[in-house]
């Protein structure tokens, strides 16, 4: 492995699937990519709030969700990839997670992606889609999922 892609969510679970890429790149003396992805419905829901505010000037841009994510990203990799002897860099991403998992995976030249899953039913997943299903189906490389 030489360089490793964690995906970054709000979780504790998704903190420790973070530390144990950072483990391994270490072990290995690989580099990490650190990626949150905003999904278009996060996304759409917080400019609509913001939108909702009377006499507000501002505007949520897509530019601004992507620099949220980068942000959040890199202070969740300053927290937990502290302890190791890494280098990482911090990205962040707006739209279908599973294709900026994969196009992120690939602009890196990624060769193993972290990324914590969702329980979910075979039916829930069938309906709903499942991105840690599709970047197991399609990356070309080792996926390491860790569920709830």
């Amino acid at each position: 492995m030489d360089r490793a892609l964690a995906v970054v969510e709000p979780t504790e679970i998704a903190k420790d699937l973070v530390h144990e890429a950072g483990t391994l790149a270490e072990g290995v003396d690989a580099e990490a990519v650190l990626l949150h992805v905003t999904t278009e419905e996060a996304y759409s829901a917080r400019r609509g709030a913001m939108e909702s505010i009377p006499n507000a000037s501002t505007k949520y841009t897509p530019g601004e969700a992507e620099k949220g994510a980068t942000e959040f990203a890199e202070d969740v990799g300053r927290e937990v990839l502290a302890e190791f002897d890494i280098e990482h860099e911090a990205t962040g991403a707006v739209g279908d997670e599973a294709d900026e998992i994969l196009q992120t995976a690939e602009e890196y030249d990624c060769d193993h992606v972290f990324l914590p899953g969702r329980q979910r039913s075979p039916t829930g997943k069938a309906l709903f889609g499942d991105a840690a299903q599709r970047v197991v189906l399609d990356f070309d490389g080792p996926v390491t999922v860790v569920t709830e």
